[in-house]
């Protein structure tokens, strides 16, 4: 048993400390030593224009700014540097890969690699036959046409034809390509990738027709009326359902098997975003190593101060969606996989407008939802000589060396690192599974091109939140219980035993089910086979009535009423009109941080608990709040700090936190006590009472300001006797993004004192400042709320002098530079575009605010 217990510390020191992760698949004997608790990034070759300084320049710039691993992605090329092109898996491209690959493993970087150039799969190899296909009405049946879509954004040498993702003898025949080029390399990536599912009217392929017959048991051209039809008569539904539960088995078992087979086969992991796919996204995403989701564009978090590019166009883009994020981790909580994965902060605004302090809370928003493997949405490879703002992807957040927050980069790298080195070395512990309906969504219209649902992360308004499915995973979520979803299919790998539903990864209390009309019998008959192990399940407001299909429909329906009936008399059965009140009566409780307006997800490390809280909310400061697992300490990410909690018993013997969590923070509550399993963060003295803190007093200036390195140079120093924007203070200030250097001094109205916690608050920052008091070395400020601790040691009552560095965006300057010198602007393809997809033009912009705009306060807890 002790033996048993210091193997388990020591994996889990392993793994916190940024060792790679265990992996219950093999992995290449060639493969680097991966750090996956960085975040990594994703790394467009721009026409593969890469040379070996170039790259040993780029990934010591990564390694040193804490990165763990890149994602190359060859896309289109550069104007100008047409001799320098490297055709996709010619030998001079694959030289330069192997070359990469090797210059990693000396930096402990990891390497991923698209399987093709741009997205989605296709190229020269791909034959008219190969192609997506759709069908079309030809002499009165059903036949199927190409679509001939291109790889959109291809590299040089990785144009062509999409490859019709329904076809296993099509997708191998794409694949025999890396077979001959990538294979025999001595140096492998760590892992294949396929981007989202954007293969446009593809909803056919050249055997369909005798599949559906082979699958269905009936011929889809003798229902043609019922399948054409668009009045949404039941005949119509039903043969819609049988035709989308075709089109998902194919992608399914000629697609994503073949392509995860062959990688496996080959020494690779699996990186798969499954959404947007006209298939069960749960499914799709089970089959892959590391399902990945996406965050793209801005969510609508009422954090104060938090911004959003008025550019950004939601009723066009969307909004990321937490249910959509637990979509891709809750097969791997499902199924045991380490890793969930994340295209993080695509278009969260228009280049050279992003700010730090807006990518924390998308990121917040991920850990919450179950995802632990960040991959920022990303960086351009650049030759070290390129002028400034060097290469630049059209549809990113730029991470490259070129952005405006480079130098504070690392602070970001560190909380994500401390961050995923927890969750990563951690188990799901959610309550309830929640069954996701996938028929009743195919017996809605289909709103894609092609007439088809495609199940998008974008656009979850249109097929997920308004079904019962999504409303109720909302409201679970709202009210702080705890949740992940399963399949039909996912259904039979599940047993109950003593009360718990088990998977291969995870334990659960109840399984519950929204209300919704269709269920296979098949899935009705996995329900009974757990009801009658002991499982608790919840139906929502009804029993399903109807089974999906079009053959023998009637027989069927009666054959679901009957099994829903005999179901329902099993002694852990409920039929409910409130399913949060049905749960708290059968004891699984929500956790309080939900009804807080706190994001949360809650897991297991070594039998302890473990949550990782987040304020994205503006309800909630500081309190009392309950919580369903004893908790003994907090861990500050941000920070590295831990700190002794304060916790009481309430009457009815429950446990309670006290917890101050400012909109934009987060934290760690954990009942571990510290250990090197954890790293070695800072211990801060236990609390012994509750901290409040109020204002003590506001600073007025006068503030002498001098601006440092930036572009347009400025020099002189100016005395300002209140804050303000630079581009107020006129001439060459309206276009300067760079640093600027705050001074002033200030009193306290009294000594300070030894048991006084006191703070600094910045108010509002644009868009980093780096503090110091009387020389002490505050920190760096770069997430809302701009607050710094302020140790009474560092304070005396007069003449307390503060400095802080200032650094605002790059947009300023570019407004200037794109008037002037707008030839940067030289990508083939789409060039580089805004983000409404509008050609680039900062010249047009508004100054952005800029500096430190306060107010600027000392805070006292009492």
């Amino acid at each position: 048993m002790v033996t048993t217990r210091i193997r388990k510390k020591a994996i889990l020191f392993l793994l916190l400390s940024g060792f790679a992760f265990v992996r219950p698949f093999s992995q290449p004997l060639t493969a680097q030593p991966l750090n996956t608790a960085k975040p990594w990034t994703y790394w467009w070759w721009m026409g593969s224009a890469v040379t070996r300084e170039g790259i040993t320049y780029q990934l010591e710039q990564f390694a040193k700014a804490g990165l763990g691993g890149v994602h190359i992605i060859p896309i289109y090329g550069v104007k100008g540097y047409e001799n320098q092109f490297k055709p996709f898996l010619g030998p001079e491209w694959l030289a330069h890969f192997q070359f990469t690959v090797q210059e990693a493993k000396r930096l402990r970087l990891g390497v991923d690699l698209t399987t093709g150039t741009g997205w989605p799969f296709g190229g020269p190899n791909v034959t008219p036959a190969m192609g997506a296909k759709q069908w079309k009405l030809v002499d009165g049946k059903l036949t199927s046409v190409p679509t001939r879509q291109q790889v959109k954004r291809p590299a040089p040498g990785g144009a062509g034809l999409v490859v019709d993702p329904f076809d296993k003898q099509a997708v191998r025949q794409y694949l025999t390509r890396f077979d001959s080029t990538l294979i025999p390399l001595a140096e492998k990536p760590r892992a294949m990738y396929n981007d989202s599912y954007e293969i446009y009217g593809a909803n056919w392929t050249d055997q369909f027709l005798p599949e559906f017959r082979k699958r269905r048991g009936y011929d889809l051209n003798s229902q043609q009326a019922a399948f054409l039809d668009t009045t949404m008569a039941e005949a119509s539904v039903r043969v819609r359902q049988d035709y989308y539960q075709t089109i998902a088995e194919l992608l399914l078992d000629q697609f994503t098997t073949t392509w995860t087979g062959w990688a496996r086969q080959n020494g690779y992991l699996t990186r798969n975003q499954a959404h947007g796919s006209p298939g069960n996204l749960l499914d799709l995403y089970a089959l892959a190593d590391i399902p990945e989701t996406e965050s793209f564009g801005t969510s609508k978090f009422p954090i104060p101060g938090l911004r959003v590019d008025p550019d950004y166009e939601p009723d066009r883009f969307g909004n990321p969606s937490v249910l959509a994020m637990k979509l891709a981790s809750s097969p791997a909580h499902l199924l045991g996989k380490p890793l969930v994965s994340s295209e993080t902060t695509t278009w969260l605004a228009n280049h050279f407008k992003v700010s730090l302090s807006q990518i924390k809370p998308q990121i917040d928003e991920l850990f919450t939802a179950g995802i632990n493997h960040i991959f920022y949405h990303g960086t351009t490879y650049s030759p070290p000589g390129e002028a400034w703002p060097g290469w630049l992807f059209y549809a990113s957040t730029n991470y490259s060396p070129s952005t405006h927050f480079w130098n504070e980069y690392p602070a970001l790298n560190a909380y994500v690192e401390r961050s995923q080195a927890r969750l990563q070395a951690s188990r799901p512990d959610n309550d309830l599974l929640v069954y996701f309906p996938m028929q009743d969504i195919w017996a809605l219209p289909g709103k894609s091109q092609g007439g088809i649902q495609q199940l998008d992360v974008h656009h979850v308004e249109r097929w997920l939140s308004p079904q019962p499915f999504g409303k109720l995973c909302e409201q679970l979520r709202q009210q702080g219980f705890t949740f992940d979803a399963v399949s039909d299919a996912q259904l039979t790998g599940l047993r109950a035993v003593n009360g718990r539903i088990l998977s291969k990864g995870s334990s659960y209390r109840v399984i519950v089910v929204p209300d919704c009309r269709y269920m296979p019998e098949g899935t009705m008959q996995q329900l009974a086979r757990l009801a009658g192990q002991g499982a608790t399940i919840v139906f929502e407001k009804n029993l399903p009535q109807q089974a999906p299909g079009f053959r023998d429909a009637a027989r069927r329906n009666a054959l679901v009423k009957t099994m829903a009936q005999a179901l329902a008399k099993r002694p852990g059965v409920r039929v409910a009109a409130d399913v949060p009140a049905t749960l708290t009566g059968l004891k699984v409780l929500p956790e309080a941080l939900g009804a807080n307006g706190l994001s949360f997800i809650r897991k297991k490390a070594d039998d302890a608990a473990l949550y990782f809280v987040a304020n994205l909310n503006n309800r909630f400061t500081e309190g009392w709040v309950p919580i369903n697992r004893p908790v003994s300490q907090r861990f500050d990410p941000l920070t590295n700090k831990t700190e002794m909690l304060i916790t009481r018993k309430t009457p009815d013997r429950s446990d309670e936190v006290w917890l101050r969590l400012l909109p934009g923070q987060s934290c760690f509550l954990s009942s571990l006590v510290s250990t090197d399993a954890w790293g070695t963060p800072e211990i801060l003295p236990k609390v012994q009472k509750t901290t409040t803190f109020r204002p003590l007093i506001q600073l007025s200036g006068p503030w002498s300001l001098s601006f440092g390195a930036g572009r347009p140079a400025l020099s002189g120093t100016r005395s300002l006797a209140q804050l303000t924007s630079w581009p107020a203070l006129g001439d060459s200030a309206v276009y300067f993004s760079g640093k600027a250097m705050y001074t002033t001094t200030f009193d306290l109205p009294a000594a300070p004192q030894a048991k006084t916690i006191y703070r600094l608050d910045l108010g509002d920052v644009r868009e980093t400042a780096r503090v110091w008091i009387n020389g002490h070395d505050a920190g760096l400020a770069w997430s809302i709320p701009f607050e710094l601790e302020i140790p009474a040691g560092w304070l005396k009552q007069t003449g307390n002098q503060l400095k802080i560095e200032v650094t605002n965006l790059s947009a300023n300057y570019m407004r200037l530079r794109d008037k002037q010198q707008p030839a940067w602007k030289k990508f083939y393809d789409i060039n580089i575009v805004d983000i409404t997809y509008k050609p680039f033009d900062a010249a047009r912009w508004e100054p952005m605010p800029s500096g430190l705009l306060g107010p600027v306060r000392v805070l006292a807890n009492e």
